[in-house]
């Protein structure tokens, strides 16, 4: 039997951020760079401003293309050219959005981090005399639970603290977090129980993409097998580098 745990309350929808996506979307991604160098200044981390920047040139291909679309007197396309122009013009407009949008959800999640309404519920509470194992698990995943609200509301003692990153001398019990910003191959193959094969994969998408600003992202730059997923999300966090 498990003694009843007090259900958590919701979190309210913060519209912090929201901006992100209104002006990407109703620019066509002319600026989508905008959101990058605001989030840039807000995190300190260069790493954005260069985002911003490649942003930026889409944004100028994008109107010189569409500088270079014959057009008649009614605004309409014309000549062979213009078809050919249009649709790539089009076709760079969408993907700058998509692209931007995508990677904005994560960033604003960052700048604009929503208020704790409440403790997280890791599990139920072990009646007494239950499983010392399980009482292990609950309470290690309380801990991390702990360690990303900590690191959430103060990234540079996250970062003194060492969360994270079991490789290097500590005092903090992070519950068994794993960064997956900073920590070593060799730490993210043995925390998150990968093939090294893979673990290398994490640190060569992190290091072409100059880090990840969420735990999703290192799904979507990599090829991880779905076994993996669900240990990678409770055990990983991203800090900046």
């Amino acid at each position: 039997m498990t003694a009843p745990v007090p259900a958590r309350p919701p979190r309210k929808r913060s519209t912090q951020g929201v901006w992100y996506f209104v002006i990407t979307i109703a620019s066509a991604g002319l600026l989508a760079w905008v959101p990058f160098v605001h989030a840039a200044g807000c995190l300190a981390r260069r790493e954005l401003y260069r985002r911003a920047a490649l942003f930026g040139a889409g944004a100028v291909l994008v109107v010189v293309l569409m500088s270079l679309t014959p057009t008649d007197a009614q605004g309409h396309t014309t000549s062979t050219a213009g078809h050919i122009i249009a649709p790539i013009g089009t076709l760079l407009i969408l993907t700058l959005v998509s692209l931007a949008c995508l990677q904005q959800a994560a960033l604003r999640r960052q700048v604009y981090p929503r208020p704790e309404t409440g403790r997280p519920v890791p599990g139920p509470v072990p009646a007494t005399g239950a499983d010392p194992a399980v009482t292990a698990v609950l309470a290690a995943r309380a801990r991390r639970a702990e360690a990303r609200r900590l690191a959430e509301r103060d990234p540079l003692m996250a970062r003194e603290l060492r969360i994270g990153r079991p490789d290097l001398p500590r005092d903090y019990d992070d519950g068994g977090l794993v960064d997956l910003n900073n920590a070593p191959a060799a730490v993210l193959a043995e925390r998150l129980e990968l093939d090294p094969s893979l673990a290398e994969a994490i640190v060569t998408a992190r290091t072409e993409r100059g880090g990840f600003l969420a735990v999703e992202d290192v799904f979507t730059l990599t090829e991880l097998p779905l076994g993996c997923w669900d240990l990678i999300r409770d055990r990983g966090i991203v800090l900046a580098r």
